[in-house]
């Protein structure tokens, strides 16, 4: 059994119409100062709170995450500056993952003059000064509970991640009430990102048997209930399953983390700037594909806690899973091919270049991945 060190964030809770407990949460933490990061959809839904947390005696600042794409070093700096002039003593995140990471950065950095660029990589971060408070508002990144942010750096063009047990959260409120309204396609892509989470766990070199406990859950919960949350984004079961799905797919990343999937695609994110979830949800039956040689037994076991026909060939079990998998992609409406999303074939071999630079999540897939690898696998996909 592989040595595993699990972190969880000081308090979770988890529950319709709970999101409001920031508040008395910042309360009683003594907050003077508190900094909410969102998105313009969002914020008819939180104005309620934020008065709430008026009449609390909190002196609160709104802060709008507007950036449409992947964020980038350059977008948190002039974040960071806007939050240091008003100098919070809390930061509470409300929003996808994208909002999540830059509020886990933004308390992370309050008060310091550590330049982001300065943070990528594992441990680089000082103990956190400010109260941190994350409220999922989609059922995907995880971030809520993991110890891992993700920027796209200015200056290559390339994903890069910052880990750091200070990035997570004094407080993580999970109300799936915030993800009702989601888009039927950000339904769909966050939650095969979080399918991504939990299936990388699992197949990961790094494995262990606790962990395997969320991911197994989580891919159970996701598989049975992602494509109702897509057809009915009201169907209050479906989110609340999707949401603790996600959760639990975020407590795999800092434990054991992702491999294949995820590392190739920031090839995809670095040159064509996909959505996160999208670029995994196209690369996930692949990579499973490749690594079927060296992962059928674990295959096989999702076969059978998917309630899946299964055999004594857990190679036959694995090929069921994998059918099983692109088949929730695909129903889900999710492109299956990388031209249907505008990739140039020839743009692989610099995708696969790009993907080859993320070693710290390579390092976990079952089977080595080289750069023909990296190729074919695109190739496949395309």
């Amino acid at each position: 059994m592989n040595t595993v060190n699990m972190s969880f964030p000081g308090k979770v809770t988890v529950g319709m119409g709970c999101a409001s407990q920031w508040i008395d949460f910042c309360k009683n933490k003594d907050c003077k100062k508190v900094l909410v990061l969102s998105t313009d959809p969002i914020w008819d839904a939180i104005k309620p709170q934020l008065d709430a947390a008026a009449e609390a005696k909190l002196k609160v600042k709104t802060l709008q995450y507007a950036w449409p794409g992947e964020p980038t070093t350059e977008y948190f700096n002039t974040l960071h500056k806007e939050a240091e002039r008003f100098g919070p003593d809390a930061v509470v995140g409300v929003g996808g993952g994208s909002v999540l990471d830059i509020a886990k950065l933004l308390a992370a950095l309050s008060g310091r003059r550590t330049a982001i660029e300065d943070c990528f990589g594992n441990g680089k971060l000082q103990p956190r000064k400010a109260v941190l408070v994350c409220l999922p508002t989609t059922a995907g990144t995880g971030s809520e509970v993991s110890p891992n942010a993700i920027l796209l750096d200015a200056k290559d063009g390339e994903k890069k991640g910052i880990i750091s047990p200070y990035l997570l959260p004094d407080a993580t409120i999970v109300d799936a009430e915030l993800t009702m309204t989601l888009p039927a396609k950000i339904t769909a892509e966050t939650g095969m990102d979080a399918l991504c989470h939990c299936v990388e766990a699992y197949m990961n070199v790094n494995a262990n048997p606790v962990v395997d406990t969320f991911a197994l859950r989580g891919i159970v919960l996701i598989y049975k209930n992602l494509l109702k949350a897509v057809k009915d984004g009201r169907n209050r079961p479906a989110r609340e399953a999707m949401a603790i799905a996600s959760m639990m797919g975020g407590l795999c990343l800092g434990p054991v983390n992702t491999c294949g999937v995820h590392a190739l695609s920031y090839g995809l994110a670095g040159k064509y700037h996909l959505p996160h979830g999208l670029a995994n949800a196209l690369l996930l039956p692949a990579v499973m594909e490749f690594n079927k040689p060296k992962a059928a037994a674990r295959f096989s076991e999702i076969s059978r806690a998917l309630g899946l026909e299964t055999t004594d060939d857990s190679v036959c079990n694995a090929e069921a899973c994998i059918d099983a998998i692109g088949g929730l992609s695909a129903a889900c409406g999710i492109p299956q091919h990388l031209a249907e999303v505008g990739v140039k074939e020839e743009d692989i071999p610099e995708m696969a270049d790009m993907a080859m630079n993320v070693t710290r999540l390579l390092v976990n897939n079952p089977r080595e991945i080289t750069r023909e690898d990296a190729i074919a696998i695109y190739r496949a996909v395309y």
